[in-house]
């Protein structure tokens, strides 16, 4: 099968398209090269790729596709806020852009990156669920992903499936990686600084998720039947893959264990959500098995670190803060206020 992915250069994309070599995929990429620079270790370039905004995608770029995983995107909440207008325009329009073009080129699967974020802010106990619970975003990144999902739903035939998946808050190694978002950022900071400073008291909850058990998920969109995934959302999760706060500080204290861990409780931390990952490891149970916990993933991270020279410069520059890397781009006038390239 070939399978385009958006996003290839990206912190998830850079792990994904390894994976897919591994399990036999002829690969291709896409992606407009914001962050092909921010490489903390050596990535693939055994594949071919098109440099190309999605905004501006044409059915002639996708021809002899089979699939695409769509993860190319403005991510994460700070960065869609920097310009609401823009995430809309790119997160929403561009994938649905996209996904027509693909459509027309003759693919025959559409596997959408979305984000739990849509849930918002929750205030029951219970666990947030794909259908029944409501969306309720706050924020303009997750505004987007909800609009997208539900213009991309529409475009499911039984020519062109589409179906969605919403991970948690991923962490992990990958040659891109991210240390804005939390787990990344506490391991991080324990390994750099030597203490991890959590503000709230930590009792909010917070899901996450490896890296690689989310390109399992995306595998089981190429290879799980499409009566299954058709029109569908999946939260991608592992059992009991809600954690507090606390959980998530002290597994990364586990992992750096000369770290000091201190809880400060000045901020009051309103972001608080537990989501069900039910529908994934019941309906796609033959075809996702995740196997990634807090304690392996610290380990890994810790072992990433050591054989890199990570340090604290790095943790907290723009190699690994994506809203830091387009500010850079744009204040050197590389990029425009539309996030072309000049």
């Amino acid at each position: 099968m070939r399978v385009l992915v958006t996003g290839d250069q990206g912190y998830i994309g850079s792990v994904l398209v390894g994976v897919l070599q591994d399990k036999g995929y002829e690969v291709s990429g896409l992606d407009i090269g914001f962050f092909s620079d921010n490489l903390l270790d050596k990535g693939l370039d055994n594949y071919p790729r098109i440099t190309k905004d999605i905004r501006d995608i044409e059915p002639t770029d996708l021809e002899d596709i089979d699939a695409v995983i769509h993860l190319a995107a403005l991510s994460n909440d700070p960065l869609g806020e920097f310009s609401p207008k823009l995430t809309h325009e790119i997160n929403t329009l561009g994938s649905i852009n996209l996904a027509e073009c693909a459509r027309k080129a003759g693919a025959k699967r559409f596997i959408f990156s979305s984000s739990q974020s849509m849930y918002g802010i929750s205030k029951l106990d219970n666990e947030l669920d794909e259908d029944i619970s409501q969306k309720n975003p706050v924020t303009a990144y997750a505004s987007a992903k909800w609009d997208a999902e539900q213009g991309l739903s529409k475009m499911n035939s039984d020519d062109f499936m589409v179906t969605s998946f919403r991970p948690s808050t991923v962490f992990g190694a990958s040659p891109r990686l991210r240390s804005d978002i939390v787990f990344n950022n506490l391991v991080a900071s324990a390994y750099t600084t030597g203490k991890i400073e959590i503000m709230s008291d930590g009792t909010p909850w917070r899901p996450v998720v490896h890296v690689k058990d989310v390109c399992k998920a995306f595998i089981a969109g190429l290879e799980a039947p499409s009566s299954i995934l058709a029109a569908k959302a999946f939260n991608v999760g592992i059992l009991n893959g809600n954690f507090t706060v606390r959980d998530l500080a002290e597994a990364a204290n586990r992992s750096v264990p000369n770290s000091k861990l201190v809880f400060t409780g000045e901020h009051q931390d309103s972001r608080t959500y537990k989501v069900s990952f039910k529908r994934i490891l019941s309906d796609l149970s033959t075809f996702y098995d995740p196997n990634w916990d807090l304690d392996k993933g610290g380990k890994e991270l810790v072992d990433f670190f050591d054989n890199i020279n990570f340090t604290e410069a790095q943790f907290r520059s723009r190699q690994t803060i994506r809203l830091k890397q387009l500010m850079y781009l744009t204040n050197k006038g590389i990029i425009d206020n539309s996030f072309r390239f000049i």
